[in-house]
């Protein structure tokens, strides 16, 4: 499994609501059409307000290979349409899990 983790900046005017709202509604709803995802969180910054960035995704994926073939479909060009109207990566990082990780029981 690919852990890829993007930091997101608002454009200038974009209302933080409105982009959560795009989130929950639009972002999240479209998961399941996406195969090579297994799980995607998007967080707000709480914490330092000299950050470059507002929010962070995470996203854990099947392999990167196959979420780029999902990157190619329609669903996926979609969303990164409307993202591109809200908000902008500033960096990407991407990674492989150590498994097995620590899950809360």
């Amino acid at each position: 499994m690919d852990v890829i983790v993007h930091r997101i900046r608002l454009r200038d005017g974009v209302d933080p609501a409105a982009f959560e709202r795009w989130v929950r509604e639009t972002d999240y709803a479209s998961c399941p059409l996406l195969p090579s995802v297994l799980s995607f969180t998007v967080q707000r910054v709480t914490d330092d307000s000299s950050t470059q960035f507002d929010y962070f995704e995470v996203i854990s994926v099947r392999s990167r290979a196959e979420f780029r073939r999902d990157m190619e479909g329609d669903t996926f060009q979609g969303l990164a349409a409307e993202f591109e109207k809200l908000a902008t990566v500033v960096d990407e990082l991407v990674g492989e899990r150590v498994e097995p990780g620590y899950p809360a029981a």
